[in-house]
C-alpha cells in the first residue's frame, strides 16, 4: 500500500458560488473543464480522458460549499485518500476561493499539483474568470 500525503492549493475565481457549484458537481459542468466526459451511476462518477477512464465514489456533496470524491482504485488498494473541491466567497472582494485538496505520493506531488493547476486553468477559461 502506497503512502500518500495530503496537499491543498487555493485558486481565486471571479465567478459566483452558484455557477462554480454547477461546474464542480454536475456531469455537464465537470465535462466542460475536468474531463472529456463524465457519467454518474448511483454515487460513482466515471471520468473519461483521451480513451481512458477513472471511477470515483462521491463521498460528500454540499451545495454551494464542496464536493469530495475517492478514486475507486485507491479505495480498492486500501489507500485512505480523497480529492475535494471546496469553495467560499471572500467577504471583502466577493471573489470565490476554490481550495483543492488532494493526496499524492511524495514522488508524484509536483506532477499531481501541475495536473490540478492545469485543470483549474481550464475551469477559469471556461468560466471566463
Amino acid at each position: 500500500m502506497a503512502v500518500k500525503d495530503k496537499y491543498e492549493i487555493e485558486f481565486l475565481l471571479q465567478t459566483s458560488a452558484k455557477v462554480l457549484d454547477g461546474m464542480i458537481s454536475t456531469p455537464s459542468g465537470l465535462s466542460d473543464w475536468f474531463a472529456d466526459d463524465v457519467n454518474i451511476k448511483d454515487d460513482i462518477y466515471t471520468f473519461f480522458w483521451d480513451g481512458s477512464e477513472e471511477e470515483a465514489r462521491l463521498l460528500t456533496k454540499k451545495t454551494n460549499s464542496k464536493i469530495k470524491f475517492q478514486w475507486i482504485e485507491d479505495e480498492e488498494d486500501g489507500v485512505d485518500s480523497y480529492f475535494e473541491l471546496r469553495h467560499e466567497v471572500d467577504p471583502m472582494t466577493k471573489s470565490v476561493i476554490l481550495t483543492v485538496t488532494f493526496f499524492a505520493e511524495p514522488a508524484e506531488q509536483e506532477e499531481t499539483q501541475r495536473f490540478w493547476e492545469n485543470q483549474i486553468g481550464e475551469l477559469k477559461r471556461t468560466l471566463g474568470a
